[in-house]
């Protein structure tokens, strides 16, 4: 979300960091009174204060999980903390990263180098051959269930351990390793080719002897490396020279930092002024470049040409770079490399996502646990009901693995299809076009969620600016009188027109009051024209926006974009800069009649309604960053020589530059209540002495090494005073559409909102009212500004009085209630309707994220457009990016990518519903199929002397498992409660889904029992019926366990679909057909009796009949929420 006027107040505290980590500690060297703490009514935990200021991290929580490490912490999974601690500092001994160091690197003399530094491949393959299988078996084998399959298919190979045939144990397990090797494989396949596609690349390399063909994979620092148009960088590098004119070139970044914008970038004077390429090899010069790091948007180095007396030194800066990964968009660029592979900005950028598991896998995990005890207990009875007589050990595995089937293998195999059935549904639901899923192991975690935490601009908002107000202080002018300032700005230019002299005196006079300020004096008051004029020329003037006028032929080579073979027409302009208000700003200006029509490093040109062209030349500009909240420009008039410093900025950081005034502080409040995004404009004219004196001291504070950000901030601020404010500009960024019902949908399916965005408070306090993300009767309460633990200590307990009111805070002063007050302010807001947290930094967002998931235990969601929510689309448990103007890079960052904020409706409501009801059900069938064939293996060996013999062998496994159940248990991915409409007409009913009753120990407890009680009645009933040969009793009871669990199928679908009929009668289809083939398990002469029909029908009803009856009175007399509303 690039909000271009956001962010935090920094002027009155220039010692502030950044960065949120840091900041933790080092923000606060407070100046707090413990001693008049004692007196305030405390009502929350006091253990808080009891902590040393520095111990503000040993939190009441933190102590309790220190005190509980025992015995107990240590079985229950210490045992994987310390073994995985143990495995980092090996990790760290082993791989210890080499330090990065600042550099000086020579033109075009790679072996000039000090270091070796790293190759200048791309490498995204998570395996090489050798580590591939290991690594796969190792991901595989890391969880319990497929830990356990493997220990018991490996005891197969024991002869005194072995039951039945090996491949009923191998083969399914085989199958499984196959699959996700085969998928694993594929995907390596794919990276290694996308990686080789990428480093084969081929690139011009400037070498003594001319140019030659180099692939990016052997592109060295120091290497002078040409990039055409369109073409991708391969390094980081320093800009030397453009075919362009200017001297200056546009680059895309979006697949660095989610922006669409395109950015300017300024290549180094000097070698830009060299006659031809050839001669960057006749002169001496070297580049001095800070160590790499993470900051793409800062970067501070200096270009020293050494054969020249004096020595040349030009400073670079971030405008000089040209980081890898983006793409040149315009002219053809020459640049020395001066970081490659590991050390480039975007790879030390790159984190590695964790790897998400749904809440729905855990539970099942746990659920395993369970049974593995339950298959150990059962054991242990069985061969002590044996009286532990001969090897009693030996038996007790045998009947470990003859119990086996408890935890059927088949679980894994069923979720995963499940899993990408429920994705392939998401993707092709045609009410939610263009959503695609990236991460397909957690569709679950959608009709889980308790928490969504949501970007402003660009996710409820569309980031396209309008132009709405100009304030002038003393009248305003909204969209409807917007010709009254054209008719103004027309007057104004036809006056110059007509006297040419006079308008450069009219200027001129109109400023003198500003220069000669004299209390004595009484001050000129100016028409309301010339205020107009002056503001709009300077709205005009102060920006980064540059007009682009696309080339009608295609001409290559430095004459690429000469002006003949360019349409200058006002239909073929288009504007590009890094902040769309800014574009929205100069847009404005063109409408009332001052256009800029071309811009360059040096000069820029306005064109008046009467089609005069204004010229300026571009002495300084100072470009906006989030903390100076503003962005200046220096300019000379042409025409009259007039040196003026315009600048623009939020109006925290414009309120003490400006003159004293009585009305902006007001009309920002107005503005913002009605959410508009703000901007105070201001000017200030320079003496060409003044000027000189700004120049010499800038220009040497840009070329120090140390501390050159707070040198050159301390130059310009000296120019800061006392500036003539102009005027008060609001934009505004239209809601996207249907905002207002989709979150009305989501609140009343019980979710928490939270908007976390670093746009000012007033304005997100007022887009979270014109959402409806805080609805109009509800209060609010704005969290003041505190710096020290008393004043957060205040401000708690008088929020803690409050009942039922959103809450908004700042990002300051949430930095210093989590120092002291984390629980209790966690604790607070999870009470409140809904958050609004402004002023928030990327490491925030990701932050507050990780505090609900630690204080609540419940799922998180995370949406948001840009690349500035990547870390908090990562850090929830479920991640949602919307592809928007700011990039993709939220979109391929999350795990579920929209188009419009109001698709989330659906894919909650919906699919999030239908994928966590159909795993829990598919989930516990298969759990049930496992148990109803180890209850029978478990009353047959209890009846036959304790016999650790296998019931079924062989084939009647294996087929029970895949052929003649697997296609109606899988056909419970089709089932649905609820039709789509209800679910989204009664969102309630979302909140059922959030207490996890549909997959819990209760109802686990209950297929327990009902597996129990089915298993018992086919084993006893078939030994009760069966005739003479024990053959009989394998054919009676396993015919009758098919029909059974066809029959629970039928039972447990809500909503029938004609592909579960289907599956249904050829699942009975196969297995009477594969009787003829089952002679040595079956008698086909007994089994083509009436006595075997009925005996099988008997069984099967008495199985089965109690359940349905039970599951029509329990509908009839305590029927489920959703069964009300269908009926």
């Amino acid at each position: 979300m690039a909000d271009s006027i956001p962010l935090n107040p920094v002027r009155k505290s220039s010692k502030r960091i950044g960065n949120y980590s840091s900041a933790r500690l080092s923000r606060f060297s407070l100046e707090d009174e413990p001693s008049n703490l004692d007196e305030m009514p405390l009502m929350m935990s006091e253990e808080g204060f009891e902590n040393d200021e520095s111990d503000y991290q040993t939190l009441p929580r933190a102590r309790v999980g220190q005190r509980h490490r025992g015995l107990g912490w240590f079985l229950l999974g210490g045992w994987k903390v310390l073994c995985s601690s143990c495995c980092d500092c090996l990790a760290h001994i082993c791989w210890r990263k080499k330090e990065l160091k600042a550099r000086t690197v020579w033109l075009g003399c790679p072996e000039k180098c000090e270091e070796k530094y790293p190759k200048n491949a791309i490498k995204n393959q998570k395996y090489n051959i050798i580590t591939f299988v290991p690594g796969v078996l190792y991901q595989q084998f890391k969880f319990f269930l497929n830990l356990y399959f493997l220990v018991v298919a490996c005891s197969q190979f024991v002869p005194s351990l072995k039951i039945g045939y090996l491949y009923t144990y191998w083969a399914p397990l085989g199958f499984v390793l196959a699959v996700t090797m085969v998928r694993e494989a594929v995907d390596e396949a794919r990276r290694y080719q996308r990686d080789k596609e990428m480093n084969s690349q081929l690139y011009s390399k400037l070498t003594v002897r001319g140019k030659i063909q180099v692939k990016s994979s052997d592109i060295q620092v120091g290497d002078l490396i040409i990039v055409d148009k369109n073409q991708r960088i391969p390094a980081d590098m320093i800009f030397l020279r453009t075919s362009e004119k200017t001297g200056a070139c546009f680059i895309r970044t979006d697949q660095l930092d989610g922006e669409t914008d395109w950015k300017l970038k300024v290549a180094v004077c000097c070698t830009q002024r060299l006659p031809a390429v050839g001669d960057l090899f006749s002169i001496s010069a070297y580049v001095y470049a800070q160590r790499p790091q993470l900051d793409i948007h800062s970067f501070e180095g200096n270009f020293t040409r050494d054969d020249t007396d004096p020595q040349i030194h030009e400073s670079l800066s971030i405008e000089n770079t040209l980081w890898a990964s983006t793409v040149v968009a315009s002219g053809t660029v020459i640049g020395v490399v001066i970081y490659t592979g590991k050390e480039t900005r975007s790879v030390l950028n790159t984190s590695c996502a964790k790897n998400k598991v749904g809440l729905l896998d855990l539970e099942l995990n746990r659920l395993t646990k369970a049974l593995f005890l339950a298959q150990v207990v059962l054991s242990v009875v069985m061969v002590a009901l044996q009286g532990f007589v001969g090897p009693w050990f030996r038996n007790l595995f045998r009947f470990v693995v003859l119990f086996s089937y408890i935890i059927p293998i088949s679980l894994r195999v069923n979720l995963d299809m499940g899993k990408s059935a429920y994705g392939w549904m998401i993707t092709k639901d045609k009410n939610i076009p263009g959503t695609v899923v990236r991460t397909s192991t957690i569709p679950e975690e959608l009709g889980r969620l308790v928490y969504l935490l949501t970007d402003k601009t660009g996710t409820l908002t569309q980031n396209e600016m309008i132009f709405k107000r100009l304030h002038l202080g003393t009248v305003s002018y909204g969209t409807d009188t917007m010709d009254e300032i054209q008719s103004h700005i027309m007057q104004s230019y036809a006056q110059v027109t007509s006297q040419p002299s006079g308008g450069s005196a009219g200027s001129a006079s109109s400023t003198t009051p500003s220069q000669k300020t004299q209390p004595s004096g009484p001050k000129v008051r100016k028409s309301v024209s010339s205020r107009i004029h002056e503001a709009v020329k300077a709205i005009a003037l102060c920006h980064n926006v540059t007009p682009v006028y696309e080339s009608h032929a295609a001409v290559n080579g430095e004459t690429e974009s000469a002006e003949a073979d360019q349409d200058f027409s006002d239909d073929n302009r288009t504007y590009q800069a890094s902040s769309p208000d800014e574009v929205a700003l100069v847009r404005w200006t063109e409408s009332v009649g001052l256009t800029l029509v071309n811009r360059d490093l040096t000069s820029l040109q306005l064109k008046t309604p009467s089609a005069q062209i204004l010229s300026f030349l571009i002495l300084q500009i100072f470009p906006f960053t989030s903390e100076s909240k503003r962005m200046g420009i220096i300019v000379r008039d042409e025409s009259t020589g007039d040196i003026t410093f315009y600048m623009k900025g939020a109006d925290v950081a414009m309120a003490s530059i400006v003159q004293y005034n009585d009305w902006l502080e007001e009309e920002c409040g107005n503005m913002a209540r009605e959410g508009l995004r703000t901007l105070v404009v201001a000017k200030k004219c320079l003496s060409e002495e003044q000027y000189q004196d700004f120049e010499n001291r800038y220009n040497q504070a840009k070329l120090s090494i140390h501390d050159r950000a707070l040198k050159v901030a301390a130059v310009v601020e000296s120019l800061e005073r006392e500036m003539e404010l102009l005027c008060l500009t609001g934009v505004e960024d239209q809601l996207q559409a249907d905002v207002r019902p989709t979150l009305e949908l989501l609140r009343n399916a019980g979710i928490k909102i939270w908007m976390l965005t670093g746009d000012k408070l007033e304005t997100a306090t007022c887009i979270a009212k014109s959402s409806h993300l805080v609805s109009r009767n509800q209060d609010i309460h704005v969290f003041k500004p505190v710096s020290n633990r008393g004043e957060a200590h205040l401000e708690l307990n008088a929020f803690r009085r409050k009942h039922d009111c959103a809450l908004v805070i700042s990002g300051d002063s949430l930095e210093v209630c989590l120092r002291y007050y984390e629980h209790e302010l966690v604790e607070l807001a999870c009470q409140c309707p809904a958050v609004v947290c402004c002023r928030c930094s990327p490491t925030q967002k990701a932050q507050i994220v990780c505090l609900l998931q630690q204080h609540t235990d419940n799922r998180t969601c995370a949406i948001g457009d840009g690349g500035n929510d990547v870390s908090m689309i990562q850090a929830a448990d479920c991640g949602i990016g919307i592809e928007g103007k700011e990039g993709k890079q939220a979109s391929l960052a999350a795990d579920f990518s929209i188009t419009q904020f109001k698709h989330i409706g659906r894919l909650l409501m919906v699919h999030g519903r239908n994928s966590y009801k159909r795993s829990a059900a598919l989930g516990q069938f298969v759990m049930h199929r496992g148990m109803i064939i180890s209850t029978m293996q478990a009353v047959f060996s209890s009846i036959f002397f304790f016999a650790s013999v296998p019931l079924y062998q062989g084939f009647l496994m294996v087929g029970y498992a895949t052929i003649y159940t697997m296609f109606p248990v899988f056909s419970l991915v089709l089932d649905q409660d609820v039709k789509p409409e209800m679910a989204l007409l009664y969102p309630e009913l979302y909140k059922d889904l959030t207490k996890g009753r549909s997959l819990s120990f209760k109802t686990f407890l209950i297929w327990v029992l009902i597996s129990i009680y089915q298993g018992g009645i086919l084993m006893y009933g078939a030994l009760v019926l069966f005739e003479s040969e024990f053959v009989h009793v394998v054919a009676i009871s396993f015919t009758a366990l098919i029909l059974t669990e066809l029959l629970m199928v039928a039972l447990t679908v809500r909503t029938w679909h004609w592909l579960m009929v289907v599956a249904e009668f050829f699942s009975l289809g196969c297995y009477l057909a594969s009787l003829a083939f089952l002679n040595e398990y079956f008698d086909l002469s007994f089994i083509t009796t009436w006595p075997f029909l009925w005996k099988v029908s008997a069984i099967t009803l008495v199985s089965c009949l109690p359940l349905y009856i039970i599951k029509y009175l329990k509908r009839k007399f305590s029927p489920p929420s959703y069964s009300k509303l269908s009926s």
